[in-house]
């Protein structure tokens, strides 16, 4: 009766740790780590760092009530153990309330540790779980699909928004794709994009393809907003001001007429008339060819 006993107990003591493994090893186990096991820059944030109201407010209730929901890491091969994928706002709180307070209860965070098999399921994980929690900005969503891009975690930023944003309907992917435009204008021009609203972005895209691009950056720089209220004053007020019209046409020869274009940083050169042939195309393209380096 001993050794039967004995057995029972160890099989269920190995099953009991088979369990906990498979928990563990799916992400279904909590674990407590110390907040310096996290690299927190795993990932190209989706969120652009701020302090607003939202992150003061949970910073208080971790305080008063703790961590109520852990975040998700990915275990790393590099100097620290795990990757953070999602909950960086919770881990940012934690860091600013033990580095204040010093207290042990913050020294550590809740996790689960999950094994995305890509790179590119860890910004789908990361995307999906601050969309469901929070909702990103219409820049925030933009940014992390060009930044995947630009890191080849996606062949292209249209792959990344299919990727990262394959939920959404066509129309909101489309206002998306209109706020990548506003990221290559003015991403580091702008201090507070993540509260730019849709309707005024829109505003925006047209008035960069529009070639307004310079002299809204130039209001930006003059203004020096040092509040999201006051640049998106500056940017209301440099969108009412109507655009400068564009250069009139030039007769640079008999029967050929230029005319000139620039948006952002695309210059559009357009000959037109009855004197523009081949051969005047081809004299173009070689001179072209001879003033750039």
């Amino acid at each position: 009766a001993r050794v039967a006993a004995e057995a029972a107990g160890a099989a269920a003591l190995e099953e009991l740790s088979e369990t906990l493994r498979r928990a563990r090893e799916t992400g279904r186990l909590v674990l407590d780590l110390p907040l310096d096991a996290i690299a927190a820059d795993h990932l190209t944030r989706d969120r652009l760092p701020a302090e607003d109201e939202d992150m003061a407010a949970l910073r208080e209730s971790v305080r008063a009530h703790g961590q109520r929901a852990p975040i998700e890491v990915t275990p790393l091969a590099g100097a620290l153990p795990y990757g953070l994928i999602s909950g960086w706002r919770r881990l940012m709180a934690l860091k600013a309330l033990h580095a204040e307070t010093g207290e042990a209860r913050f020294a550590t965070v809740q996790a689960l540790v999950r094994k995305p098999e890509t790179a590119a399921d860890a910004y789908v994980a990361m995307v999906e779980e601050n969309e469901i929690r929070v909702g990103l900005s219409q820049y925030e969503r933009a940014r992390v699909a060009a930044l995947g891009a630009a890191r080849g975690v996606f062949p292209d930023e249209e792959a990344a928004l299919r990727a990262l944003f394959g939920a959404a309907s066509r129309p909101k992917r489309s206002r998306i794709r209109a706020f990548l435009e506003i990221w290559r204008a003015l991403d580091g021009i702008l201090r507070f994009p993540a509260h730019l609203p849709e309707r005024l972005g829109l505003r925006l895209v047209e008035a960069l393809r529009a070639g307004q691009g310079p002299r809204i950056v130039a209001a930006l720089e003059a203004a020096d907003p040092a509040t999201p209220e006051a640049e998106l004053a500056v940017l209301g007020a440099a969108l009412a001001r109507p655009a400068a019209p564009p250069p009139a046409p030039v007769d640079l020869a008999p029967g050929v007429t230029l005319e000139t274009r620039l948006s952002g940083r695309t210059l559009t050169l357009r000959l037109r008339g009855r004197g523009v042939t081949p051969e005047l195309a081809a004299e173009v393209r070689a001179r072209l060819d001879g003033l750039l380096p």
